[in-house]
């Protein structure tokens, strides 16, 4: 049974780091003997974006930040429905 390595969080940056300064992830992968699916997932967790307004996020951010936006919006559209079901209708219409 093969032991599976731990990676500080700082390693992890750093690696990142260096991928975005230009290093290939191949080429990292193989001179810190670390997977390239680890490497990919890292890749994925620690990338940061910048906002128009300057604020960094990384992209785990992001991704809550959709959940979030996905879960307000279904609750607007069930309150308009509350508010289209319980509004009474004139005569008129």
């Amino acid at each position: 049974m093969r032991k599976q390595k731990r990676y500080g969080e700082e390693f992890k940056k750093k690696l990142v780091s260096l991928y975005h300064s230009g290093k290939t992830q191949a080429g990292l992968c193989r001179e810190y003997g670390v997977s390239e699916s680890s490497m990919a997932r890292w890749i994925k967790q620690y990338s940061t974006i910048q906002t128009d307004s300057g604020e960094v996020l990384t992209a785990r951010q992001v991704s809550e930040l959709k959940k979030r936006n996905a879960q307000l919006e279904e609750e607007n559209l069930i309150l308009k429905k509350a508010i289209a079901i319980f509004t009474p209708h004139s005569g008129n219409d």
